[in-house]
């Protein structure tokens, strides 16, 4: 049995952690005329190089099929490509908007800790999400209106459903410590056969 899986954007914080760890080939292509990503360029003409696979990649997942998106970005600026990179998109989808945050921290000497939030509203009551999105995870409920939703099988991302009638805020995060870009991964041992 064949299984496919696409990096699109209906994918949960959850398939961030697979997306952005595949070589950026093995992503479908986006089609002609796709969304410029505003944040991956912004990011790169102040200085930020790298970390910038990583935040290109999140923010490419979020943006595809989007019709607009604009963005806040913050850095610092005494040590652009050394600090930390705050990323906030407004995305505008043919039925609704999103929030996404992306967050990107140097760590060592080659690779940079994520984070992403996806945040949006669902007009249906938060256990109808659960009910039809979250079947396997684990529930923890903190408040009488804040459940957060844990999927063993991948305990860096979590799905947070906070009751906000008539709908159910969703806010999906995911976080990676000490990422790598598998691309420069895969060219430094490219470079290192002999002929």
């Amino acid at each position: 049995m064949k299984t496919s899986f696409s990096c699109s954007a209906a994918a949960t914080i959850a398939a961030l952690s697979v997306c952005l760890a595949l070589p950026a080939g093995a992503q479908q292509p986006a089609p002609a005329g796709a969304t410029v990503d505003k944040l991956a360029a912004a990011a790169a003409s102040v200085g930020i190089q790298r970390c910038l696979p990583a935040i290109t990649r999140l923010s490419t997942l979020n943006l595809q099929g989007s019709r607009s998106h604009d963005l806040l970005l913050d850095w610092d600026r005494k040590r652009p490509d050394s600090g930390a990179v705050f990323g906030f998109l407004g995305i505008e989808y043919p039925n609704g908007g999103v929030a996404t945050s992306i967050t990107a921290l140097p760590e060592g000497t080659d690779g940079c800790t994520v984070a992403a939030e996806r945040i949006s509203v669902a007009p249906f009551t938060c256990a109808s999400v659960a009910q039809q999105e979250l079947a396997g995870y684990q529930a923890n409920r903190l408040l009488p209106v804040y459940t957060v939703y844990v999927d063993p099988k991948d305990p860096a991302s979590s799905v947070s459903l906070i009751d906000s009638p008539p709908g159910c805020l969703v806010i999906r995060r995911y976080v990676q410590y000490d990422w790598k870009d598998p691309n420069a991964a895969a060219a430094g041992a490219g470079s290192g056969r002999r002929r």
